[in-house]
């Protein structure tokens, strides 16, 4: 049997199930892999355009199953067909299956890639600390599916739509509509606002929420009306706490790490299916009384969410036990040296990060520091901050109407009068996660009259980014040495 379908089976880690069960049922595959992914950005291995043979963003590949009767075993082979799409039209008309330089694979368990991996720094890469081993409690991030109604800017007008939810001047009708907010077989809007009228305190629920990269937004969090709360893992973060937001994927490499000290949204760090949901990983774990109540917590007392072993391990090698803060910062370094992205680029794109520890507690301390430097510039409480790299300057005109980057002149034009100035190429175009951070912070305020508190924020994140930019250079001089043990 050949078909033709979406590669993403190849190496995406939901499909690995179905890539051993393909293995037990035939005994050879042929993947012809025809790439074309503009979702990955996909290049060709010279840096040269690569192109889909169909008008889709989803690349595709031709594979070819063989099923032979009582025979045992299997072999995978794959082979790669780059270019632009007439180029590969050519070849495919040219040429038949003996045609391609097959590579014979060895697919294993857990997941069964389908795709050539390195095996020396497969191997290396697989002596790491997974993230989700580190930190054992964790979650994806918290779905509303109905942010037009429980997210908001401003606190008083999420109050103010909460309250009026919870009266009976509009119709359940009027409330849907005026929100486009859809039902289903499980979710009524009646039923939650009966919930909602037994409120007595809307306030307590009214939180700060991570939106989008440096876009934290209130959020009435209450199960009435979120649809996936998470407050196992979420009520951890109603007290002072660290968060750190990564990713099980990475399409397009990866840039998936950003610390967090609020509850954060499923798409805080890119478009859930797209560039992989967002997973919340807390620092610290508060006891709680009642879990059916999301702010019932006893005392102030907490403990690290950290694997034993690992803290065992870290005390015995460096003759004292790491400060749980230190681990955290030294990780979140790690996940920022680009050598670190670069080098395992192909294992972070299909799997969650796996970090490498040094021996050398000089070095682990050193690496710490970059993170908590980094950290307290990811949340904007850097006093690095207190001077402003880039200029807004008139107060007048603030409406985004558009955004636009003129490299010549290092501004970004909010609309044909307003911009904002000193902003380098490199910053422009810096990504967190799925996000073109400066790009997307604007898009998410089209339309909308920018107040003096949102200028003011937006030249602390451009300031954020290109500090960032030069401490990546920086944890890069140190990470090789962090892999020397």
């Amino acid at each position: 049997m050949a078909f033709i379908t979406n590669h993403s089976y190849l190496d995406n880690p939901t499909f690995r199930g179905m890539r051993q069960s393909l293995m037990k049922t035939f005994n050879e595959i042929y993947i012809l892999d025809l790439h074309g992914n503009s979702l990955k950005k996909e290049k060709c291995p010279d840096g040269s355009k690569d192109e889909n043979i169909f008008d889709i963003q989803q690349g595709v590949a031709i594979t070819i199953f063989i099923k032979e009767l009582d025979a045992k075993g299997n072999k995978i082979y794959h082979s790669d067909l780059w270019g632009l799409r007439e180029e590969k039209y050519q070849w495919l008309e040219d040429n038949d299956v003996v045609s391609p330089k097959w590579k014979a694979l060895e697919p294993k368990s857990e997941m069964y890639f389908f795709v050539p991996r390195s095996e020396k720094q497969e191997k290396q890469y697989q002596s790491f600390w997974k993230i989700i081993d580190i930190f054992a409690v964790n979650s994806v991030g918290i779905v509303t599916s109905r942010d037009n109604l429980v997210i908001d800017f401003e606190e008083r007008n999420l109050r103010q739509r909460i309250e009026t939810l919870k009266g009976k001047g509009l119709t359940d009708d009027l409330v849907k509509a005026t929100y486009d907010i859809k039902e289903n077989p499980r979710w009524k809007i009646s039923k939650a606002r009966e919930e909602i009228r037994k409120i007595e305190d809307l306030d307590k629920y009214i939180v700060k929420c991570l939106y989008r990269p440096f876009d934290v937004r209130y959020l009435f969090y209450h199960d009435a009306v979120i649809e996936r709360s998470r407050k196992d893992v979420m009520r951890h973060m109603m007290k002072e706490n660290l968060g750190l937001l990564t990713s099980r994927q990475a399409q397009g490499g990866f840039r998936h790490a950003l610390v967090t000290d609020q509850i954060a949204d499923l798409n805080s760090t890119g478009t859930a299916g797209k560039y992989g949901s967002g997973y919340l990983f807390p620092l610290y774990l508060y006891p709680d009384t009642d879990k059916k109540d999301l702010f019932a917590m006893a005392g102030e007392d907490k403990e690290p969410n950290l694997n034993k072993e690992l803290l065992k391990t870290l005390s015995g090698v460096f003759k004292k036990e790491p400060k749980p803060e230190e681990i955290f910062y030294y990780i979140y370094a790690i996940l920022y040296a680009n050598t670190y992205r670069s080098k395992y680029a192909e294992f972070l794109q299909s799997d969650f990060p796996r970090i490498p520890f040094t021996k050398d507690y000089e070095i682990f301390q050193e690496m710490a520091t970059f993170g908590k430097e980094l950290a307290e510039l990811h949340l904007l409480k850097s006093k690095k901050l207190d001077k402003s790299i880039a200029k807004f300057p008139a107060k007048d005109c603030c409406k985004v109407e558009k955004r636009e980057y003129k490299e010549k002149e290092e501004k970004i034009y909010i609309n044909d009068r307003q911009y904002f100035s000193g902003v380098s190429k490199e910053v422009w175009n810096y990504y967190i996660g799925g996000y073109q951070v400066l790009d997307k912070w604007l898009k998410e305020r089209e339309d909308r009259v920018l107040s003096d508190d949102e200028i003011a924020h937006f030249l602390k994140v451009i300031a954020t980014l290109s500090h960032t930019i030069e401490l990546q250079e920086e944890i890069d001089k140190l990470y090789p040495k962090t892999e020397k043990v």
